[in-house]
C-alpha cells in the first residue's frame, strides 16, 4: 500500500512547507488523509428516530443526499461528541472527530438498543478522504470522470455516491475548513487509487499543521481542545454552526440548550484573537481593568492573519476588544475577533 494511504498517515503533520501546502489549501487543492475520524452506520426501522434522541440536530427531518451537523450531550446539556450525519438510502453514515469517539461510543452503547437501530463501526472499511480549497471540484471532477458542476451544487453536508472503478465512493460537501471542500468516503481497498488519482490531477497533499490552520481560521471547534464534557453546546456557537434544532421532539440535554436559547445567551463563547506573537494553548486573557475574562484554546499562525487563536471568552467581551494573554513566563496583547476568519 502506497505511503499516503498507510495507517498513520494522517498525523503528518508536513509533506513540504507550511507556505505551499497552505497555498495549496487556499489557491488550489489540498488533498486530506482525514480518516482518523471515525466513521459509525446506523440502520434499522428506528435508526432515524434513535439518532433524533440523542443529537441536537433533527435527524428525521434528513432524506438521502443531505446531512447535518450536530452534537452529541450529556443529559445536562455538555457536549460528549460533535458528529455528522449523512443520510443514505436505507441508513445513516455518522462520523466525529477522533478524541471524541470514545465518548460517543459509549453513549451508543448505553442508549441505543441494538434489535431497534443497528449500529456498526466502519472506520476499518472506509477511509476519507478530503479534498479542499477553491479547485478542489475541479480537481475531483477529473480525477472521477464525472461533472464538476454536480459538485459545486451540493449544500454543506450534502452528499451523492458513486460507482468508480467498480468501488462505491460517496461525495460530500463539508465547510470544515472553511471556503469549498469534500470529503470522499472509500472502501479500504479502493483508497490507495483514489489518493493518486486525485494526485495526479493535481492537488497537493497536506499535512495535519496547515489543515489545523485552516481549521483555526474557518473558526471549526475541535473537540478535546476548544470544547470538551464541560462545555454546553451554545458556548462552542453550535447555533452559528447550525447544529442545534429548536423545533424537534426530545433529546438527551435538551433541557439546558433550549433554557439558554429562551434566556438569550451563555455567559461565555468560543471568540477569535488575533495577537503579533503565537499565543499558547491555556494562556489565560484580561481585560484592560485587569478581570480575568477567558481562556486561549487553538492557537496557530497563519500565513495570511498571523497569530489567531479560538478562545472561550466572556459574553459581555465586545469583538475589537483589547486583552491581555499571560501565560507561565510570557504575556502578550489580543484583540478579539467574530468568528471565522475566512469561510
Amino acid at each position: 500500500m502506497p505511503e499516503a494511504v498507510a495507517p498513520g498517515f494522517e498525523r503528518v503533520e508536513l509533506f513540504s512547507t507550511p507556505s505551499s501546502e497552505y497555498d495549496a489549501l487556499r489557491n488550489g487543492a489540498a488533498l486530506v488523509d482525514r480518516s482518523s475520524r471515525q466513521r459509525i452506520i446506523f440502520a434499522g426501522a428506528k435508526a432515524g428516530d434513535t439518532l433524533t434522541g440523542l443529537l441536537t440536530s433533527d435527524v428525521l427531518a434528513l432524506t438521502p443526499g443531505t446531512g447535518q451537523y450536530a452534537a452529541a450531550l450529556t443529559s445536562k446539556g455538555k457536549i460528549i461528541a460533535d458528529v455528522r450525519v449523512f443520510s443514505r438510502d436505507g441508513d445513516f453514515l455518522v462520523d466525529v472527530a477522533e478524541a471524541a469517539a470514545p465518548g460517543f461510543t459509549a453513549m451508543i452503547r448505553k442508549f441505543v438498543n441494538p434489535r431497534l437501530a443497528r449500529y456498526a463501526d466502519a472506520s476499518t472499511i472506509l477511509r476519507t478522504v478530503g479534498v479542499f480549497g477553491p479547485s478542489s471540484a475541479g480537481t475531483i471532477a477529473l480525477a472521477l470522470g464525472i461533472a464538476a458542476p454536480a459538485l459545486k451544487s451540493l449544500g454543506d453536508y450534502a452528499h451523492f455516491a458513486l460507482d468508480w472503478n467498480g468501488n462505491a465512493l460517496r461525495i460530500a460537501r463539508v465547510p470544515d475548513l472553511g471556503g469549498d471542500g469534500f470529503d470522499i468516503f472509500v472502501p479500504v481497498e479502493a483508497a490507495p487509487a483514489l489518493w493518486s488519482a486525485l494526485e495526479s490531477t493535481g492537488a497537493t497533499r497536506v499535512g495535519r499543521a496547515v489543515v489545523d490552520i485552516a481549521r483555526i481560521e474557518a473558526g471549526r471547534p475541535l473537540w478535546g481542545i476548544d470544547m470538551d464534557e464541560n462545555t454546553l453546546a451554545q458556548e462552542a456557537n453550535f447555533d452559528e454552526l447550525h447544529g442545534i434544532s429548536y423545533t424537534k421532539g426530545c433529546y438527551t440535554g435538551q433541557e439546558t440548550v433550549a433554557r439558554v436559547h429562551f434566556r438569550g445567551h451563555v455567559n461565555r463563547h468560543l471568540r477569535g484573537l488575533r495577537s503579533t506573537a503565537q499565543l499558547p494553548s491555556r494562556a489565560q486573557l484580561f481585560s484592560e481593568d485587569g478581570k480575568p475574562v477567558g481562556e486561549v484554546r487553538s492557537a496557530t499562525t497563519s500565513p495570511t492573519l498571523g497569530a489567531i487563536a479560538i478562545a472561550m471568552v466572556r459574553h459581555e467581551v465586545a469583538a475589537a476588544s483589547r486583552l491581555t494573554a499571560r501565560w507561565d513566563g510570557g504575556e502578550t496583547n489580543a484583540v478579539v475577533h467574530q468568528l471565522p476568519f475566512a469561510s
